[in-house]
């Protein structure tokens, strides 16, 4: 036993051991190789998937104008506000200056559903012959525009104080067969009061928006106007989706919302980018991201207002100075 260790304790023998030991590193070095190795795949999958780099790329380039809403200059004031009375799928957002209120759609039951602007509900209006009510735009006056999805069809509407209940079936209606697709369909909805046209957004796949003119005569013959509306730096490229959509009545600048990327895109009316919300954790005053963006609609005042699924009620306003940086972040 003492010869054993006598012999292990040779310099011959530390030097075996050294070489047993050596081939040890090799797996360490194989296994830091493969953790960069995964970590370069998820930023890159991060990158492509929230389109980062071509955000990034458009950002320094965007056009200043003073018809802009200014949106970096932006600040939430309601945050994450359940909208009690609405437990699920609140999609689309159009505002009413005649009433001050907000109008929001739900698709399981379809309903409408009008809210003050602090995000408190006032009544709810059931919708007979719907199958997925997603966008809703305000016509001036007492008449809306309904988006179903599952049914491509846009649905014109009166609502008036004392309506409690709605049949489509009876109501003059658009139907859309573009790029059909059973949950990827025309879902955001925008009016233009000025020149008279519909802006309709598609979801995806592919992602595009509308102009229809010629819809002053729903009861009567149309004589339809359709065209796709260019930009010179659309929303797909930046983009994943769009929800919703909204004219800014006082610039008619037009707003575009994304769920999936969670972002808001200002275009002037020549399709020139003027800015863009990023709704983030840390941006805007913003505590958590936005979960899923359904609906935007602006006031006379400039505030912005978004509803979330499930039940989500946002409100961003207007600083008096805008941020320190360029960022939006607004910390």
């Amino acid at each position: 036993m003492f010869e054993t260790m006598a012999a292990m304790n040779t310099p011959e023998c530390f030097f075996r051991l050294a070489d047993m030991d050596a081939p040890m590193a090799r797996p360490s070095k194989y296994w830091l190789f493969l953790s960069f190795l995964f970590i370069g795949l998820g930023l890159c999958a991060l990158a492509w998937y929230t389109r980062l780099p071509v955000l990034l790329w458009y950002w320094p380039g965007m056009a200043e104008s003073q018809n802009s809403l200014g949106l970096p200059s932006y600040r939430v004031a309601i945050e994450a506000q359940p909208l009690a009375g609405l437990k699920s799928n609140v999609s689309g957002l159009a505002y009413v200056p005649r009433r001050g209120t907000l109008f929001t759609v739900t698709n399981s039951p379809p309903t409408v559903a009008e809210l003050t602007t602090d995000g408190r509900l006032l009544r709810v209006i059931p919708i007979a012959g719907a199958r997925d009510l997603e966008g809703i735009a305000h016509l001036g006056g007492e008449f809306f525009a309904l988006a179903d999805e599952h049914g491509h069809r846009i649905y014109r509407v009166r609502i008036t104080n004392q309506t409690r209940r709605i049949d489509v079936s009876e109501a003059p209606s658009l139907g859309l067969d573009i790029w059909p697709d059973e949950n990827r369909g025309f879902e955001a909805l925008a009016w233009d009061e000025k020149r008279q046209r519909l802006f309709v957004g598609k979801e995806k796949r592919p992602l595009a928006i509308f102009e229809i003119d010629g819809l002053s005569d729903w009861h009567g013959k149309m004589n339809l106007r359709i065209s796709q509306w260019r930009a010179k730096r659309p929303p797909a490229r930046f983009m994943r989706d769009q929800s919703s959509l909204d004219l800014v009545a006082t610039t008619g600048n037009l707003l575009v919302l994304s769920d999936e990327s969670g972002l808001l895109a200002e275009y002037g009316q020549d399709g020139e980018l003027f800015g863009l919300m990023v709704l983030w954790p840390g941006w805007h005053g913003l505590k958590r991201a936005v979960p899923q963006g359904e609906g935007v609609a602006t006031d006379e005042s400039g505030n912005i207002y978004i509803v979330s699924e499930p039940n989500l009620f946002y409100r961003f306003e207007r600083q008096a100075s805008p941020c320190a940086d360029t960022t939006g972040a607004c910390r």
